[in-house]
């Protein structure tokens, strides 16, 4: 087996401010390799031992190998992940000036730790949909990448409470400060387009007409601790699962059938048409099958790998684990487990990922959570219960889950890497 680079790692997190960001940077990997570009308005005349790759929303993409010989009876490996992480989205109209400080109205998206996001060097990035200057309707992706705001937090002396009991109220709190103005009134919009202009982000900009924006950290993802065995990033939940199965997919043996899923609106419920519980992945299973009938055997002789980040055991809080289940960073893939299906998990499913991993020599571990506790889901029981296939809910341990910059061990990356190419290789 290969080894991967870390460094490629931190590059692909540094490139994926958002959602959109990194889908465009795996299909670029893609057609890179060899990859061709399917579009769903189109047919599709998909031929043995070819590749391909589909995006849907710019946000969400199915990319997969067919076998040179009958792909129906020998199923696919999946492997599936997410794009999205929690952060703060810019509101349709964000202008708020207070105190002649310019300000965005945001919204929180997903379960966001947001204590960290208070003294961050901010930009923003996303999709702008816009009319040029032929009033032609357009869309591409931005980036600011310099540090363009912050969220000051409250100064201790006028909060002596604040490390006892600092609540945060999203809509009160959360406003970055941009810049001093002493307007009352300033065009978000207007703004938008002369940085747009000035950064030459996009061309032909004549009118911004509406956006998906989310701001990011500044700060790069590194490779930190004294022992440099540790990575910490943002979005590495769970932006490292879609790094690790890109390089899975593209370094599968041309004779195996595989495909990788990564999609949005994860953090959020996955209730959308390019999330897990909307329809893109059954459409696409639907087309390779070419029949109803043929589409359900595929199903049957295949298996799904939700690939999500697991909660790593912290020492400054180790009682939030179950004392037989405290998975270690760097110390192997973590198989997922709840009784109430929040993971998709069951018996057969885990002895197959366990089996896969001894018997190449490589480490793997087990979680399930606190009986007292409530547990987390991911894109594995939505996928099982809406598509029927197979499913195992594994993942890396990692700490500070949700927050602005979480952490993961930098062996894990080539364990999970490992394991899902043997799972491919079969």
């Amino acid at each position: 087996m290969s080894k991967l680079n870390p460094a490629e790692l931190l590059d692909f997190l540094d490139a994926s401010p958002t959602p959109f960001h990194a889908t465009k940077v795996m299909t670029g990997a893609l057609t890179q390799a060899g990859y061709s570009k399917l579009n769903e308005s189109e047919t599709w005349a998909l031929k043995p031992g070819k590749k391909y790759w589909v995006s849907r929303n710019d946000s969400s993409l199915i990319a997969f190998q067919l076998p040179a010989g009958e792909v129906i009876s020998k199923g696919l490996t999946l492997i599936g992940a997410h794009t999205d992480s929690p952060c703060l989205k810019l509101k349709p109209l964000p202008e708020k000036c207070c105190e002649e400080y310019f300000q965005t109205g945001v919204e929180v998206y997903g379960g966001a730790l947001l204590n960290p996001w208070f003294d961050r060097d901010l930009s923003l990035a996303g999709r702008v949909s816009f009319a040029d200057t032929k009033h032609n309707l357009k869309s591409g992706l931005i980036n600011l990448k310099q540090p363009i705001a912050v969220i000051p937090s409250l100064a201790i002396h006028l909060d002596r409470e604040a490390n006892n009991q600092r609540s945060i109220n999203a809509q009160l709190h959360l406003p970055p400060v941009w810049f001093q103005h002493p307007k009352k009134r300033i065009d978000f919009r207007d703004l938008l387009r002369n940085l747009i202009r000035k950064g030459k982000l996009l061309r032909g900009v004549s009118q911004i007409l509406d956006f998906d924006l989310y701001y990011y950290d500044t700060q790069n993802a590194a490779i930190i601790g004294l022992q440099h065995e540790f990575i910490a990033s943002a979005r590495l939940d769970n932006l490292l699962s879609c790094f690790v199965g890109l390089k899975s997919l593209l370094n599968a043996p041309r004779a195996k059938g595989a495909l990788l899923v990564c999609t949005d609106h994860e953090e959020i419920g996955s209730q959308s048409a390019c999330g897990a519980n909307g329809p893109f992945l059954d459409n696409v299973l639907r087309r390779i099958g070419q029949s109803e009938e043929n589409t359900q055997r595929l199903i049957h002789h295949s298996t799904l790998i939700s690939v999500d980040n697991a909660h790593g055991v912290h020492p400054n809080y180790a009682d939030k684990h179950d004392p037989q289940h405290k998975p270690q960073l760097n110390q192997g893939p973590v198989i997922k487990v709840n009784a109430n299906q929040r993971y998709a998990t069951n018996s057969e499913t885990a002895g197959w990922f366990r089996h896969i991993c001894k018997r190449n020599n490589l480490p793997v571990q087990s979680v399930a959570v606190r009986s007292d506790m409530a547990c987390g889901s991911t894109i594995g029981p939505i996928t099982a219960a809406n598509v029927g296939l197979k499913t195992v809910d594994v993942g890396v341990a990692q700490l500070a889950m949700h927050s602005i910059r979480e952490m993961a061990g930098i062996k894990d990356i080539q364990h999970l890497y490992d394991a899902l190419t043997c799972a491919i290789s079969g």
